[in-house]
């Protein structure tokens, strides 16, 4: 053999090594923020993942043909797979991968079928990190711990999940060590970046894994008090900000697709058939009077239409309406951000007095609202018509999961509400730590029993039953 050749022979051995090593060492692909299961039904389900990188994302949901689906950088690497002809009112295990990684493992229960008056589970919550009371670099989020341990059939996650117009900081408002977090998002890779920094949590990420979850949004999804002409910041002037957090949203939320219309119903059972709205996409604008002559809207015409119809077409023994804001709560200054008015110009209190006579007029009850957005938890029970004393509608309120406190007892009469409970800090005595924060902390729990009994509760994030309401058929 000549030399020449016997140096080729070398070469090529130094790189089919070289290339052997690089196959071995080279990491496999995986999941980087856990898997999440959303929009159960009685039958079908939506598995999300992210990957970190291109490739593709795999699902096998029991013994079913695994699923797969590309993943491409246009949305974040994140995916979903649509999976159907599933057992209802039963529990199912998955399992996930990207391309040829580790699994990850989960399960969910589907909903009851229409007709069948099984028991139900649920709980929700919303306000996470915000005013720089965010991930405790010892503990996390430590609330979803306590929501996983009551086995919930499903959460709602109900705004004000990511505050994309604040910032993390090393030291919280608490004075505790943090996890230091991207700052205020000027575009689709900021929101990005905020939804990755919350959903980074391992007590968030196994909660995700061991039951289903409804996304909803609220204004710091995007900016405080937003709208579809109210998304520009005065620090990023003339640039909109609702196209790039929708986009966010959209991506980490697990919905059908990215762009899935925000507001929908879904029933569990005979029960409870669960109204979720968006309050955010098609609102006037908070600087408009709210006029007998011309009613502002909240949610726009046809969504305000889908609620009325599906209000008065439910046969659930509970109509639950998910609003991110709440019903006689003043939200906001001079400029109302939620339905109430507070006797002043603004707010959208008008459309929610017509929902509300439209119910009455069609004879629906059980009608029951839950919301978030003010920081503390409370309860009221309505007769907001005096001429129909027999229409009733109760509303809980529950927050922060784990933000900053805005407690605050004023109240707009119109509803004519009477309050149950009420369960946050005084101004005065406002945590200085996070140990004196973890009971004022809290989320709403829910169960719908077989004969169509409702018992709510506020829990803190240490696990105590702070309020209870129990409401018969």
């Amino acid at each position: 053999m000549t030399r020449q050749r016997q140096a080729v022979l070398l070469a090529l051995g130094a790189l089919a090594a070289c290339a052997g090593t690089q196959l071995r060492t080279a990491p496999a692909a995986r999941l980087t923020h856990g898997v999440a299961v959303g929009e159960t039904t009685d039958t079908t389900a939506v598995v999300w993942g992210r990957c970190d990188g291109a490739g593709d994302f795999q699902v096998t949901i029991d013994e079913q043909p695994t699923r797969a689906v590309a993943v491409a950088p246009e949305h974040d690497f994140t995916a979903r797979v649509q999976v159907g002809s599933l057992a209802s009112g039963a529990p199912h295990s998955y399992r996930a991968r990207c391309g040829g990684g580790p699994y990850l493992e989960g399960r969910f229960r589907t909903a009851p079928a229409p007709a069948d008056p099984a028991a139900v589970r649920f709980a929700w919550g919303g306000d996470l990190g915000g005013q720089n009371v965010c991930r405790d670099v010892a503990r996390g989020y430590p609330i979803f711990a306590t929501i996983a341990a009551r086995e919930p059939h499903f959460v709602v996650g109900l705004g004000d999940m990511i505050y994309g117009d604040g910032t993390c900081f090393a030291i919280g408002a608490l004075g505790n060590a943090q996890v230091p977090g991207p700052g205020p998002a000027v575009d689709v890779e900021g929101f990005r970046a905020h939804w990755q920094y919350n959903r980074t949590d391992p007590y968030l990420q196994r909660l995700l894994t061991t039951t289903g979850y409804y996304a909803v949004w609220d204004d710091h999804e995007v900016q405080n008090d937003f709208g579809p002409s109210e998304d520009i910041r005065p620090d990023v002037p003339g640039r909109h900000l609702l196209p790039p957090g929708r986009v966010a949203f959209g991506e980490w939320a697990p919905m059908d697709a990215v762009d899935a219309r925000l507001y929908r119903a879904r029933r569990w059972g005979a029960h409870l058939e669960l109204f979720l709205l968006d309050t955010r996409s098609y609102r006037a604008a908070s600087t408009l009077p709210d006029t007998a002559s011309e009613p502002k809207t909240l949610l726009g015409r046809a969504q305000r239409e889908w609620l009325e119809a599906g209000l008065a077409a439910s046969t659930a023994t509970w109509k639950l309406v998910v609003s991110s804001v709440p019903m006689s709560i003043p939200t906001g200054e001079a400029l109302r951000d939620g339905w109430a008015d507070a006797g002043g110009p603004t707010g959208y209190e008008r459309e929610l007095r017509g929902i509300l006579r439209s119910a009455a007029g069609h004879g629906v009850r059980g009608l029951v609202w839950i919301t978030t957005d003010v920081h503390f938890a409370t309860a009221f029970h309505y007769r907001p018509f005096p001429e129909d004393e027999a229409f009733v509608v109760h509303e809980i309120a529950t927050g922060p999961l784990h933000a900053g406190f805005f407690p605050r007892q004023d109240l707009d009469p119109t509803l004519r509400p009477q309050r149950l409970f009420f369960h946050g800090p005084m101004p005065t005595g406002l945590p200085r730590s996070l140990d004196e924060a973890l009971p004022w902390f809290n989320f709403g729990m829910a169960e719908v029993d077989a004969a169509g009994g409702l018992v709510v509760e506020v829990v803190d994030a240490t696990g105590r039953v702070r309020q209870q309401v129990t409401l018969s058929p």
